[in-house]
């Protein structure tokens, strides 16, 4: 399992053990990982994963991990909740198709948080 961490340090989500889905700490599943890419359910593009740290579809960081190596000034994790109950994954979209990345920003998105995978 890894941690999402929020701009402010907050555990938002996690990846399951099977590397692919992201669920939200209450257990509703919200996204899958296919190789770099990050998709909701819905199929939508919402960004991308590289060195530990999750990018939104502008290019600015939105979340991470324990492991995440460069970008901006990472703050105190705080403790995990406990996991919910996990809900049923949805049938998966059919992907939109992965738009050029933009530059990498050591800013923070907006977007650190559920609007993530609500986008």
């Amino acid at each position: 399992m890894v941690t999402l961490y929020s701009s402010s340090g907050q555990a938002v989500a996690y990846v399951d053990d099977d590397g692919q889905s992201i669920y939200l700490y209450n257990g509703r599943p919200v996204g899958w990982l296919s190789e770099e890419s990050v998709f909701a359910y819905s199929g939508r593009y919402l960004g991308w994963v590289d060195n530990g740290w999750f990018y939104d579809r502008n290019g600015r960081p939105a979340f991470f991990t324990e492991n995440s190596t460069g970008g901006p000034a990472r703050p105190a994790r705080a403790a995990r909740p406990a996991r919910g109950a996990r809900g049923a994954r949805p049938a998966r979209g059919a992907r939109e198709a992965r738009p050029a990345k933009p530059a990498r920003s050591l800013s923070w998105s907006e977007l650190s948080g559920n609007a993530f995978f609500e986008q």
